[in-house]
């Protein structure tokens, strides 16, 4: 790409970028603090789902020190919903480090944002291009997309796919207003550049791409199919004195540190029912004596596809209990991070358990 060229990329993206960008109250601020908290939000979400967290966020945690001194359970049930619950375990440990290390502030190189939890090289970009106006390219998801199509690149994103883009950004990318620059390319692919069928009608560089020019738009770059696991499973409700038992997911590994019902997977052979008295067994060492269906689920979360059947029960014994293990009454549940599946459930408890009670007792 030629400097002539590239400047008129640049032109035409600019003028695309002001008729057509959305209102997002992220690009409202400068400030890095709630950049930083956007960027993380949006790895791995789209953003109408981020735009009501968001605001959210900033209203109970308007800084890094507030952030600092809330605990963790409390930053989990803000972020329920969200999914990939790792990014908000991250912000909480990378708040600690600002408030020790940097007297509560971001600090304003790559080297130390990278040295961060959660944070790797492209949201330490954006944090600095965004927020400090710094002249540094922006590679996330919609912007290498955009730079495989414009020059034509066949093939995965690799590291010579990286070099050769980032050769052409330098280009591209304007020394004042670089923020503005890669907001704008983030924007074309996600709303014109999309990952399947690109609106290349409504493009502004259409003219000047690669792909667009040879027919390869819905080929560039090659799709992934990504591999997901069904898996069934079945929870149990059970109920003493008016309260329900809710139990804490290990602090590492998947959904680590949620609340969740006691129960677990189905085995190949068993039927639902016999699994959820197996996993009763298993983990309360209690039998169950009864079980009468309440509600079924079905959600999504990394590679898996949850089928998720939950049970009202009652047990011949009361459960052996542990410091993981809580008596909570229904109207509180809502106050304790649960997955996504888990949480429909604690939705529908209240109005729901009084009527399955009366069932079970034969009322």
């Amino acid at each position: 790409m030629t400097r002539t060229e590239a400047a008129r990329f640049v032109r035409r993206l600019k003028a695309w970028y002001k008729r057509h960008k959305r209102p997002l109250p992220w690009r409202r601020t400068r400030d890095p603090y709630r950049i930083w908290i956007s960027e993380i939000m949006l790895q791995q979400t789209t953003v109408e789902a981020v735009v009501p967290y968001y605001r959210r966020w900033v209203k109970t945690y308007p800084d890094i020190g507030t952030l600092d001194r809330a605990p963790l359970s409390r930053i989990l049930k803000d972020w329920q919903g969200l999914g990939y619950y790792e990014r908000a375990r991250n912000v909480k440990a990378a708040a600690r480090l600002i408030v020790a290390r940097h007297r509560g502030r971001l600090p304003d190189s790559l080297e130390e944002l990278t040295q961060l939890p959660g944070i790797g090289p492209y949201t330490a970009a954006a944090i600095l291009s965004l927020a400090r106006d710094r002249s540094l390219p922006v590679l996330e998801a919609n912007v290498r997309r955009v730079m495989m199509r414009l020059l034509g690149l066949r093939g995965p994103f690799n590291g010579r796919a990286e070099r050769t883009i980032r050769q052409a950004l330098a280009l591209l990318l304007p020394r004042r207003n670089a923020g503005s620059f890669n907001q704008a390319m983030m924007e074309l692919g996600a709303l014109v550049c999309r990952p399947a069928s690109p609106l290349c009608a409504s493009c502004p560089i259409a003219v000047q791409c690669g792909a667009h020019r040879r027919g390869e738009q819905d080929r560039i770059p090659p799709r992934k199919a990504r591999p997901t696991q069904q898996v069934t499973a079945a929870v149990a409700v059970i109920s003493r004195d008016g309260k329900v038992l809710i139990q804490k997911r290990p602090d590492k590994g998947l959904l680590a540190g949620l609340w969740e019902f006691p129960g677990g997977k189905v085995e190949p052979g068993e039927t639902i029912e016999g699994a959820l008295r197996r996993e009763i067994r298993e983990e309360l060492g209690v039998d169950v004596l009864d079980l009468v269906f309440l509600m079924r689920v079905k959600h999504a979360y990394t590679k898996y596809r949850v089928d998720l059947h939950a049970f009202f029960c009652r047990t011949a014994s009361p459960p052996r209990l542990s410091t993981r293990r809580l008596w909570v009454r229904p109207s509180a549940l809502r106050n304790y991070a649960f997955p996504a599946g888990s949480a429909k459930i604690v939705a529908q408890l209240p109005g729901i358990e009084d009527s399955v009670r009366r069932r079970a007792d034969g009322r």
